[in-house]
C-alpha cells in the first residue's frame, strides 16, 4: 500500500505517468465518471483550507466516489484528545482512503504509519503540500509542454514558503532548471536549501531584490504572499512591499509566452488588471489541482483501466 507525503515519493517516471494520467482524465472526463464507484474519500482536516478540501471532494465526486470527514479540529475527536494515530485507524474502518492535513510537521507521517489506507499528505505544517506540487507541475507541462529547459523565477516569501521549496525540492530532478530567486533579505531562500538543495545539485541560480530586474529572462514566474508580519519593521515592509506587486506595468517586461502561476490565495501581491493577461494562468491552475488529484487518487487505489 503506498502513501503520498512528499512530491519526492514519486519517481519521474511515476511523475510522468500521473500527469499523462491527469491529462488525459482533462480530455475523457466521461471515462473516469465511474472509476471510483463506492470508494469513499475521507477528508481529515485538523486546520481550515477551502481550496484543498474542496478540490479533493471534488476530484472524488467527479470519480463517482463520495466523501466524508472533518474540515476543523473542533469538530473531530481530536477536541476530546484523540490522537492522529487512533483516528486514522478508525478512519480506516470507514473510507478507502484519506487526504489528512494538519498543522504539525510529520503528523501525515504518523497517520500513514497506523493507517490500513492509503493517505495523502494534504499539508503539514510549514513542511510539505505535495499536492500543490503535483498542480504546479502539471499546470507547467500541460501549458509549456515540457517540465526541462526552463528558468523559474520564484517571488516573494521565500523563506518560509512550502510551496516554493516542494517546488524546488521537485524540479531538479529534470534537466537544465534554473532558479531566479526574488526576495527581499529578510525573506531569501533558507540556507539549507541553498546549499543542501541548490548548490549540492550543481543548479543555477541567482538571488535578486527587484521583481523588474528579473523579467525579461524568465519562463515561469511563480508568485507568492510577502507577509507584513515576517518583517523586523515596519519601515523595511513599506521600503519593500511594492517591489513584489505584480502589475501589468512589470508585465510588460516579460516574454510573450511566459506563465504566471501563484499558489492561491492572493492578496495584493498580483494586481487584479493581470487577471485578463493571457500569461495569467493561476485559475487555471486551479483547475489542474482538480485533475492531478484525481489521478492520484487512482493511482493509490491501483485503479485499472478495463481493456
Amino acid at each position: 500500500m503506498r502513501h503520498m507525503m512528499s512530491p519526492l515519493d514519486l519517481t519521474v517516471e511515476e511523475l510522468d505517468n500521473l500527469l499523462h494520467l491527469a491529462s488525459d482524465i482533462e480530455k475523457n472526463p466521461d471515462k473516469y465518471a465511474h472509476a471510483c464507484d463506492r470508494k469513499k474519500l475521507a477528508t481529515c482536516f485538523y486546520e481550515p483550507s477551502t481550496r484543498t478540501r474542496l478540490s479533493f471532494e471534488a476530484a472524488m465526486q467527479n470519480l463517482g466516489g463520495s466523501v466524508l470527514g472533518f474540515s476543523s479540529a473542533d469538530s473531530s475527536s481530536a477536541a476530546k484528545g484523540e490522537s492522529v494515530s487512533d483516528t486514522i485507524r478508525v478512519i480506516s474502518c470507514y473510507a478507502d482512503i484519506c487526504a489528512i492535513r494538519h498543522p504539525k510537521e510529520g503528523a501525515a507521517l504518523v497517520a500513514s504509519s497506523k493507517s490500513g489506507i492509503p493517505v495523502i499528505n494534504a499539508g503539514d505544517g510549514g513542511h510539505q503540500h505535495p499536492t500543490q506540487t503535483l498542480t504546479d507541475l502539471m499546470t507547467i507541462h500541460s501549458l509549456k509542454g515540457r517540465l526541462s529547459d526552463l528558468t523559474i523565477g520564484l517571488c516573494g516569501d521565500l523563506k518560509f514558503g512550502r510551496t516554493v521549496h516542494s517546488l524546488i525540492h521537485a524540479l531538479i530532478r529534470y534537466p537544465n532548471i534554473k532558479f531566479v530567486l526574488i526576495s527581499p533579505e529578510e525573506l531569501r531562500i533558507p540556507s539549507y536549501i541553498r546549499q543542501d538543495v541548490l548548490e549540492k545539485h550543481g543548479i543555477p541560480f541567482v538571488e535578486m531584490e527587484r521583481l523588474e530586474d528579473a523579467m525579461p529572462d524568465l519562463d515561469i514566474l511563480y508568485m507568492t504572499r510577502v507577509q507584513k508580519e515576517r518583517f523586523f519593521n515596519e519601515e523595511d515592509y513599506v521600503r519593500m512591499k511594492d517591489f513584489y506587486i505584480l502589475t501589468k506595468e512589470k508585465l510588460s517586461l516579460a516574454k510573450e509566452d511566459m506563465l504566471v502561476l501563484h499558489p492561491l490565495p492572493r492578496v495584493n501581491e498580483i494586481s487584479v488588471e493581470v487577471d485578463d493577461d493571457p500569461r495569467a494562468v493561476y485559475f487555471k491552475q486551479v483547475q489542474y489541482g482538480v485533475y492531478i488529484r484525481m489521478a492520484l487518487i487512482l493511482t493509490l487505489l491501483k485503479w485499472k483501466e478495463e481493456p
